[in-house]
């Protein structure tokens, strides 16, 4: 299998056809055609299901996608290494939901500007779900905050954030000592830190709320909070990418726990060009 192979395999796959694929890599569809059909006999399997002109990803193409993908992209950082580090190849970059809808928009335009030759993906997940998709090869690198699992990475810190409560719009105080708890509390799934954050912080005060309500986005989340479903914690960043901000009320944490670090981490030893470019447009000189 050559590395040839890999890369008009993965362009089939991403162009979604071979005339596409074709058109991308500049060569005749039949050289496309014979070059896939040659790699099915090398390994013995079928890649693509056919449905007349139409090509799906068989079973063992999936399997195989993902390891082109990581080959390739090692093949993009040896190349760098040896050609005076310019960034290019495939980027996937992992962060957590509020930090990619509010911290990320400007940041990676100047990046997609500034280094056209990289092909980047952004992908978002809890932080125990990015930290060992870096460790698996799968990001070069995410933005996590913690806690992580201790692992060979190494990390730079790029953002601070304000972790504040909120309600609906007239809610009692919260955060007084005697307050009661409320119903419910409105959360991502369990690995977010922010929820672990606030159900820790219910546990030291022995007034555990009855319910966790599970969403899976921030504006579905301070909908439910809105309308009275219950209370979250969330970034105070997040709240300027809500248009309902009237609707709810605002309650400051305790200090000392009422922020979070976002840090940068990739695998140690795996700075590669990518990696410090995006350092540079994460924290550009002042």
């Amino acid at each position: 299998m050559e590395l040839s192979d890999l890369v008009i395999f993965r362009a089939v796959v991403e162009a979604g056809g071979v005339t596409r694929a074709a058109e991308r890599l500049h060569r005749v569809q039949s050289n496309i055609t014979t070059r896939i059909r040659q790699l099915e006999e090398k390994l013995g399997v079928l890649l693509f299901i056919r449905e007349g002109k139409r090509l799906h990803l068989s079973p063992a193409g999936r399997v195989l996608l993902d390891y082109a993908e990581r080959l390739i992209s090692l093949a993009d950082e040896a190349r760098d290494a040896v050609q005076g580090g310019q960034p290019r190849g495939a980027f996937v970059l992992g962060a957590m939901e509020s930090t990619s809808a509010v911290r990320l928009p400007a940041p990676l335009s100047d990046f997609v500007r500034l280094y056209p030759e990289v092909r980047l993906a952004l992908k978002t997940g809890n932080p125990q779900q990015l930290a060992a998709a870096v460790l698996a090869g799968e990001m070069d690198a995410a933005l996590v905050t913690g806690p992580v699992a201790e692992g060979p990475f190494e990390r730079e810190p790029i953002y601070t954030e304000e972790l504040v409560i909120v309600a609906s719009a007239g809610h009692p105080p919260i955060t007084a000592k005697n307050s009661k708890p409320p119903h419910a509390i409105v959360a991502f799934e369990k690995g977010c830190p922010h929820r672990a954050r606030l159900e820790a912080w219910y546990l030291l005060k022995n007034s555990m709320p009855v319910q966790t309500i599970e969403i899976t986005s921030y504006h579905a989340m301070l909908g439910c909070v809105v309308v009275g479903m219950g209370i979250s914690l969330v970034p105070r960043s997040v709240l300027a990418t809500f248009p309902e901000t009237g609707r709810l009320s605002v309650h400051a944490l305790p200090p000392g726990s009422d922020c979070a670090q976002i840090d940068l981490i990739w695998r140690k030893g795996a700075k590669s060009p990518k990696v410090e470019a995006l350092l540079r447009v994460l924290r550009p000189p002042a």
